[in-house]
């Protein structure tokens, strides 16, 4: 029989919020993630005596009665949730409130439970029974009365400047920081045509036209696809420099401040009344210059890819890419990731008309052990380049491998440039934190299977920057992490099944050479031809027809099944 200990406290009305700050930050903190608050405190603190105490304190000012059961040595169960604790004031919108602060709280035994709910009864009796203007700047006064949000927008790729961009035509103060302006990642630079319309870029960004795309196998098999693309439908080519600085400039224009200079870190605000304070070296329009240390203080972080005095911030979005400086200071937790290597490569005019509306990939052992291999055409030269997460030491040996492989065609290159960098392979354990929130590569928001991220960085960017206008009201009202949480709810929610797919494809395609096999002849199909493409050219996962679907599904096995039970084709040699 579960022994149950119940205690009452009276609670009078009309306590000052501003004199329990703190206790109302820890108890708002824990209503929303209640499980890692009290896990940060430490479990060995808490003992009945101090979950109590904490219920009572978090509790103060709350009109009524809560009254608190504390199990001695059960977990609160969810039938349990509603009777743990309970306000006994006359109000619908209190009793609203609790129910829905009670859906976050864990099933955490003992005292660890009882505080849980304690704070999630306390926040939601205090949002229930205040009055509107108080409640819109939610305890947090950093924001000086009469101006707008201040957001700072840590890195000026695809993500960074679409958040920026975004924000300022929202009119919210808007800070976008890039440490180099002419810096460009090293990407295959492929677009979805849906990028080009819903971000209207202008046709002169796009090098060339994608509307041949060629597999290669381990053997050198060929397979051309691309023959269920309308006419007007095509792959984008760009360059990450020109892509980028198009954004980084259109949010200037629109009111971001462009800032050239490198982010140091953050001051973490230890209350709701205080700002975020970045510290960056400004290089300002100097060339070669060292830069000078500044800061700027802004009320939320965000978006963190490349990028001393200090500046105040309500809000920060990092959006730095896989190194993103923003998710160490927040404690984000890491995540597996890849190894992009990349060389420029000017070849011979007769061999750049072969790729003038042509990409190719590669898969085999020797360009990729868990990856594929590509020649992409940019505007007057080629990208050669691969990747890989099981083996990033070797990545040298995998570029040569595509040198090897795709030689005959590349013949008489000249390499211009040569690029690297981390991608990530799965989001962040923690996206959001407080007011500073992850978009982009900082996010880990990169498919597996393909590698794209320009598409899904820009489109992370724009979802997280019109969570934030409206949730502020367009800049008006302060927001807390439970606003930003909104947006990663919703990119879950729209872009999670494509994440799932992608990842499934790679476990079974990208295991083997026998398996790449089968891949590259499945991709004959012009049932998956369609498929793939309207998937990648419109970012979702089309609903298909069932009978297709079920044909593809046995002709998938029985292709696994020959490659794994037969001698491998010889080399075939590319034309």
């Amino acid at each position: 029989m579960i022994a149950l200990l119940a205690t009452t406290y009276s609670c009078l009305a009309g306590t000052d919020l501003a004199t329990n700050s703190q206790i109302w930050l820890s108890a708002k903190k824990a209503a929303l993630d209640p499980y890692r608050f009290l896990k940060r405190c430490g479990r060995s603190t808490w003992s009945r005596g101090w979950a109590l105490f904490f219920v009572k304190r978090a509790t103060e000012g709350v009109p009524g009665k809560v009254v608190c059961l504390l199990s001695r040595s059960q977990p609160l169960r969810p039938h349990s949730k509603a009777m743990a604790a309970f306000v006994a004031v006359p109000s619908s919108a209190t009793s609203t409130a609790l129910r829905g602060s009670l859906q976050h709280v864990p099933q955490v035994k003992g005292a660890l439970g009882v505080a849980a709910v304690g704070a999630a009864v306390a926040a939601a009796t205090r949002r229930a029974m205040l009055p509107e203007a108080q409640l819109q700047p939610d305890g947090m006064n950093g924001k000086e009365e009469g101006r707008k949000l201040r957001v700072a927008v840590i890195g000026g790729g695809p993500a960074g400047a679409s958040t920026a961009d975004a924000l300022a035509q929202e009119g919210i103060e808007t800070y976008l920081i890039e440490r180099k302006l002419d810096n460009c990642k090293p990407c295959g630079g492929a677009i979805p045509l849906c990028m080009i319309e819903e971000f209207d870029l202008p046709k002169d960004i796009v090098d060339r036209q994608v509307r041949k795309m060629t597999m290669i196998s381990p053997t050198n098999k060929e397979v051309q696809i691309g023959q269920t693309l309308k006419d007007d439908e095509f792959i984008g080519m760009v360059r990450r420099e020109v892509l980028d600085d198009f954004l980084r400039q259109r949010a200037k224009t629109n009111g971001a401040t462009l800032i050239n200079g490198l982010f140091m870190g953050m001051t973490i605000p230890q209350s709701k009344e205080e700002s975020y304070v970045l510290t960056y070296n400004d290089f300002g329009e100097a060339e070669g210059s060292k830069g000078e240390k500044k800061t700027l203080e802004v009320d939320v972080v965000g978006v963190v890819v490349w990028t001393g005095m200090a500046s105040p911030s309500e809000v920060v979005v990092g959006a730095d890419g896989a190194n993103s400086r923003v998710a160490k200071d927040i404690d984000a937790g890491d995540y597996e990731y890849a190894i992009a290597f990349q060389e420029r490569m000017r070849i011979p005019d007769g061999k750049m008309d072969y790729y003038k509306d042509r990409a190719e990939m590669y898969v085999g052992d020797d360009v990729s052990p868990d990856f594929y291999a590509w020649v992409f055409p940019k505007c007057d030269h080629v990208a050669v380049g691969t990747g890989t997460v099981v083996d990033k030491k070797g990545i040298q040996q995998y570029q040569q491998g595509i040198r090897d492989r795709a030689a005959v065609r590349i013949e008489g290159g000249e390499i211009i440039r040569v690029e690297a960098h981390p991608i990530p392979e799965h989001p962040r354990p923690w996206r959001v934190k407080d007011r500073a929130i992850l978009v982009g590569d900082a996010a880990g928001y990169v498919t597996k299977c393909s590698g794209e991220g320009i598409y899904f960085a820009a489109k992370s960017g724009r979802m997280c920057a019109e969570t934030i206008a409206k949730s502020s009201k367009q800049g008006v009202r302060m927001i807390d992490e439970a606003d930003l949480m909104e947006h990663i709810r919703e990119w879950d929610s729209k872009y999670g099944p494509t994440y799932l797919v992608l990842d499934l494809l790679q476990k079974v395609f990208y295991t083997s050479d026998a398996a790449r096999e089968s891949f590259v002849e499945l991709c004959e199909e012009e049932y998956v031809q369609k498929v793939t493409f309207d998937s990648y050219l419109y970012k979702t996962v089309q609903g298909n027809d069932p009978m297709g679907d079920l044909k593809l599904g046995w002709k998938t096995l029985s292709s696994l099944y020959k490659f794994n039970n037969s001698e491998p084709d010889k080399m075939r040699t590319l034309a």
